[in-house]
């Protein structure tokens, strides 16, 4: 095989090829180092690299499977972790100067979890400042580019991690969502992005160990890759209150039965008149459809109503901006990115009315989609808005040609199954005109996350989308 095709070769498949001696640990990792050095310029997706640490575990890696014992899962397959994400002795920033030279001393409860499932950590992918926001740039190194298009952005807030993936540096990499960033970052690099049920995988360490809005999350090229690390994430740890257990042979069980016949399935390409859509993402959206419609599904256009998100969004957000990053402002508000600074502002100035009203309306919302989906299987919608934005905007600007307003009204297509903690996957469904990658998000129920992997590897099946590599890969053979 040659550097390329190992680079691209899904994690699933790696392992098999290390256990027949196909290819070793240490190949792949030297194949995916020279993927970095060569694109990464460009890119900007890895900020810190452990060249040598990941290459020393890599020849661990690759003595073990000489040995032959039972081995771990993820054994010799590189993976990279988020920027946000701590990282025992590897520079963890949050995009931010306040944390430049920042070195964690312990893991993150997820990175744990890697490394003793045999994934070997290559480094940090570039965030905004404190995941915060659709276009991952910040002070510290700057933008991350879309691969498929370098003057458009990746897509925030783990937008470095969908671009390393695009772009062969890695197979696995772990990202985080809170109103969108796992699967935004995803449709626009056109890779895969899955935020499950809160409680899925438990968050430590972390400040706030009751959020049930943010979460840790796999991200991957295939879906069988996804399950896999997904299955490695997942499962209760008393440090996370709400996290519960799971049986993760289930959820790799899932993506080996592709099939979506005789399911319900509802679809939506703007919830229901809440949103704006650009019109190319819309008709590959819509197009895309047909793949469950063929696949036995019993289709129908219908979405619940969500008239109270935007409010929700408003008054909750709020609140956890305040619990972040209020105490930041005092001393450090200078060096702050401004986006951030507003919105914890516009925290600070709720009342306690305010916020008891955010999640009244978050109960009665709940209990609206909750009934909606006691007799449909799975809700599907496009994933963004827009397709990629130009780098320098901090989000969209316009929409169909016409100006749009404030940033959170494009991402109500995400933000909307945050709020009410349901399990939604981003994955690649087509292409505009212009060769930029469109995701199609797909809502299960409640701790649904089989159902989602089976319909989404239905999909997979359905519209294969792996042999599609970005511009920058093709020049770069």
């Amino acid at each position: 095989m040659t550097a390329r095709d190992l680079c691209f070769t899904p994690a699933v498949e790696l392992s098999k090829l290390y256990r027949s001696r196909r290819a070793s640990p240490l190949e792949v990792m030297q194949a995916v180092l020279a993927r970095i050095d060569a694109v990464n310029p460009d890119v900007n997706a890895i900020v810190t690299l452990v060249r040598e640490e990941a290459l020393r575990h890599a020849r661990r890696a690759t003595a073990a499977f000489r040995r032959g014992a039972a081995l771990p899962p993820l054994l010799g397959v590189p993976v990279a972790i988020k920027d946000v994400t701590p990282t025992k002795g590897i520079r963890t920033t949050h995009g931010s100067k306040l944390f430049e030279s920042h070195v964690p001393d312990e893991d993150a409860l997820v990175v744990q979890r890697l490394r003793a499932a045999g994934a070997i950590v290559i480094g940090k992918t570039n965030t905004p400042e404190f995941a915060f926001g659709p276009n991952t740039v910040n002070a510290v190194f700057g933008a991350t580019r879309n691969p498929w298009n370098l003057a458009l952005t990746a897509g925030g807030s783990s937008g470095g991690s969908a671009a390393a993936l695009a772009t062969g540096m890695c197979p696995l990499a772990e990202g985080t969502d809170l109103g969108g960033s796992l699967r935004g970052p995803a449709s626009y690099c056109g890779v895969v992005g899955f935020r499950t049920t809160p409680g899925l995988i438990p968050r430590y360490p972390s400040g706030l160990a009751w959020d049930t809005y943010s979460v840790e999350g796999p991200m991957a090229r295939t879906i069988a890759d996804t399950a896999l690390m997904l299955s490695v994430m997942a499962g209760a740890d008393d440090r996370s209150p709400i996290s519960y257990e799971v049986d993760p042979r289930e959820l790799v069980q899932a993506t080996k039965m592709p099939s979506v016949k005789g399911w319900r399935v509802a679809w939506t390409s703007d919830l229901g008149g809440l949103m704006t859509i650009d019109d190319e993402v819309r008709g590959v959206f819509e197009s895309a459809i047909s793949a469950f419609r063929s696949g036995g599904a019993r289709v129908e256009e219908a979405s619940p109503d969500l008239g109270d998100v935007p409010e929700i969004v408003r008054l909750t957000r709020g609140l956890l901006m305040v619990a972040r990053h209020a105490d930041k402002l005092a001393e450090h508000r200078a060096v702050l990115q401004e986006g951030l600074v507003e919105n914890t502002e516009q925290g600070l100035a709720l009342s306690s009315r305010d916020v008891a009203r955010g999640e009244l309306l978050r109960t009665r919302q709940w209990q609206r989609v909750r009934e909606f989906l006691e007799t449909r299987d799975l809700l599907i919608t496009p994933t963004s808005a827009t397709p990629p934005f130009p780098i320098g905007e901090p989000h969209p600007v316009e929409i169909n040609g016409r100006p749009v307003g404030r940033m959170l009204q494009r991402s109500y297509l995400t933000y909307a199954f945050s709020v009410l903690g349901l399990p939604a996957i981003s994955i690649p469904c087509g292409f505009t005109r212009q060769g930029l990658p469109v995701g199609l998000q797909i809502v299960g129920r409640r701790r649904g996350e089989a159902a989602v992997l089976r319909a989404a590897a239905a999909f997979e099946v359905a519209r294969p989308w792996a042999a599609h590599v970005p511009p920058i890969v093709q020049r770069s053979r």
